[in-house]
C-alpha cells in the first residue's frame, strides 16, 4: 500500500468517524431540543383547534336559537345578504 493510499484510507476513516460523531450529535439536540419544542407546539395547536370548534359549534347554538325566536328577522337578515352579495357578485 503507498502512502497515498494509506493517508486517503486515514483520512476516509477520520471523516467517517467526524460523521457518525455529529451524527450522534445531531440526534442528541433533537431529542433534547426539538422534540419537546414540537411537542409543546402540538399541543397548543390541539388546544386553539378544539377552543375554536367549540366557539363554532356555541355561535351556531346562538344563531340557531334567534332564527328560532325571531323567523321573520332571521329571514329578512337572510334576504338582505342575499341581496347584497348578487349586487356584488353582477359586477
Amino acid at each position: 500500500m503507498s502512502r497515498f493510499e494509506r493517508m486517503s484510507s486515514r483520512f476516509g476513516q477520520d471523516a467517517a468517524s467526524e460523521i457518525a460523531q455529529l451524527r450522534r450529535q445531531l440526534e442528541q439536540v433533537l431529542n433534547d431540543r426539538v422534540s419537546p419544542t414540537l411537542g409543546s407546539m402540538v399541543s397548543t395547536a390541539e388546544h386553539a383547534a378544539k377552543s375554536a370548534s367549540d366557539e363554532v359549534r356555541y355561535q351556531a347554538n346562538r344563531i340557531g336559537d334567534v332564527v328560532h325566536e325571531r323567523p321573520v328577522m332571521a329571514l329578512g337578515i337572510a334576504v338582505a345578504a342575499g341581496f347584497i352579495l348578487a349586487s356584488f357578485l353582477r359586477r
